[in-house]
């Protein structure tokens, strides 16, 4: 409580100092015109040109990362500053003389970036997003092109802009209400993800959006020229910047995807995961691994057997980098299920089972908010789903499973066999296959299993590995001794 207690005061200092700096500027003698327009092109200029090239970098980030939400932050930034290198081009008296512009486009620009912000706070199995996610890897190149050929076309015909009305009274306090509206909702989502999560970009969001609302602010009521109002200009940097800067913290550790793909089917889980996630999401499947001391390793593990899996059913590229995500976040649901149950050395009751089998939910909606794309989502949510439509949550039948789930299920149990509990044992390698075997055409898509069945005649070495480093194992031979 007293550490989110400390993010909404930083959140209120972040707002206030600004927003009390321009009005005691403003009504200060030192508020006066700073007619520069020279110094405005090249500051503005140079600045704008620096944001567009690190929102479309993080445009391309986010494809490599498969993250919805960083793709549209991605875009809103690449609104921002594209139309923003037209406000400083446009700058009057350097290159042209039509005013009209300049103004327009510092609008044009929040407005843009806001409707894009506002998108990447809605969850992700929300039909429009989930749309959208489908072309994730269009929407940076076809949505540069077209503001940049809006931005040529304002450039060559000045006059359109007059249709606009963006610096007069009411149209700029519709645009403002219309602003400080989607972006207030952008920064409560974003923070009440960020209060669960704890994930860097979130409260980065936060503060943009909230530093895009003064920015607007300053805009609607300042005086053009004036040294309060110049203060506008660097609102919207420091929003970008943040924006950035939260990315970079967040995925820190990641290296580039070339390298993930190559270390994606080493046999160790822990080097893997070290190349190929984020630092936020590794912590994430930490916290939950935390939680139940019998289960070490199983997010790892499970996401390396699914990768072996899916490698041998021919999954494409994308579909491996969906099924790896998945598969080390696949229970992150267990965050909110009670100790005395998750840990419970006894038989479970029925009320009890019942609350165990809400995790595909749980974990569904936690990670639908953080940007996960529907494949990863579907892994998380169905993995418990049986062929023969007896599993949970949904009780999904056949091929109604999504396929990377079904190849999920199949790692999961594996391991879960494998592997020691709290109520047992773990079995040996023989003992869990011949049950994979059974399970056939009932719990198991009979193609994954089969697929399953030559992945183990063919990579034996893999198996022994994988179960000499197991947790339990390391155990067993450390008391042996």
């Amino acid at each position: 409580m007293r550490k989110n207690t400390g993010v909404f005061i930083r959140l209120a200092i972040s707002m206030l100092i600004p927003s009390l700096g321009y009005l005691l500027l403003r009504s200060s003698a030192l508020d006066k015109s700073i007619n520069a327009p020279h110094e405005h092109f090249y500051i503005v200029s140079l600045i704008s040109v620096l944001a567009l090239s690190l929102a479309i970098a993080v445009g391309f980030v986010a494809i490599q990362l498969r993250n919805i939400k960083i793709s549209f932050l991605s875009l809103s930034y690449v609104s921002l500053a594209a139309m923003f290198v037209l406000h400083g081009l446009s700058t009057p008296g350097f290159l042209i003389h039509h005013s009209s512009i300049s103004t327009n486009a510092a609008q044009l620009s929040i407005l843009l970036a806001v409707v894009w912000l506002w998108l990447s706070s809605i969850s992700v199995d929300q039909p429009l997003i989930r749309w959208l996610a489908n072309w994730q890897r269009m929407l940076l190149p076809v949505w540069s092109l077209s503001v940049f050929a809006f931005c040529a076309v304002l450039w060559m015909y000045p006059d359109l802009t007059r249709y606009f009305h963006l610096k007069e009274n009411p149209v700029k306090w519709y645009a403002t209400f219309f602003i400080v509206g989607m972006n207030g909702w952008t920064m409560y989502r974003y923070l009440q993800t960020y209060l669960s999560s704890h994930f860097p970009l979130q409260l980065s969001v936060v503060y943009s959006s909230g530093w895009l609302i003064i920015a607007q602010l300053i805009i609607v009521t300042g005086q053009a020229w004036n040294v309060s109002w110049w203060l506008y200009h660097f609102m919207l940097l420091a929003s970008v910047v943040v924006m950035v800067v939260g990315i970079i913290y967040q995925y820190v550790s990641s290296r580039s995807i070339t390298a993930s793909i190559k270390m994606m089917f080493r046999a160790n889980p822990g080097e893997w995961i070290r190349t190929y996630m984020s630092t936020s999401v590794r912590e994430l499947v930490m916290t939950t691994e935390a939680r139940d001391s019998y289960t070490a390793g199983h997010n790892y593990r499970v996401a390396l057997y699914a990768l072996k899996l899916g490698e041998e059913l021919g999954l494409s590229s994308s579909q491996l980098r969906a099924i790896a995500q998945g598969g080390l976040v696949h229970d992150v649901g267990k965050l909110r299920i009670p100790d005395p149950i998750l840990n419970k050395t006894g038989k479970l009751t029925t009320a009890e089972r019942q609350v165990i089998e809400l995790h595909p939910v749980s974990g569904f909606d936690l990670c639908k908010r953080l940007g996960f794309m529907p494949e990863e989502l579907s892994v998380i949510r169905s993995h418990h789903e049986k062929w023969d439509g007896s599993g949970y949550p949904d009780q999904l039948a056949g091929e109604q499973i999504p396929l990377l789930a079904r190849v999920t299920a199949v790692a999961d149990v594996y391991d879960a066999l494998t592997s020691s509990r709290s109520y047992r044992q773990a079995m040996s390698h023989e003992a869990a296959m011949d049950i994979i075997v059974k399970e056939s055409g009932r719990h198991f898509d009979p193609q994954c299993v089969q697929a399953w069945e030559r992945l183990v005649q063919e990579q034996p070495d893999f198996f022994e590995e994988t179960l000499r480093n197991s947790p339990h194992l390391k155990l067993e031979r450390k008391l042996a001794r």
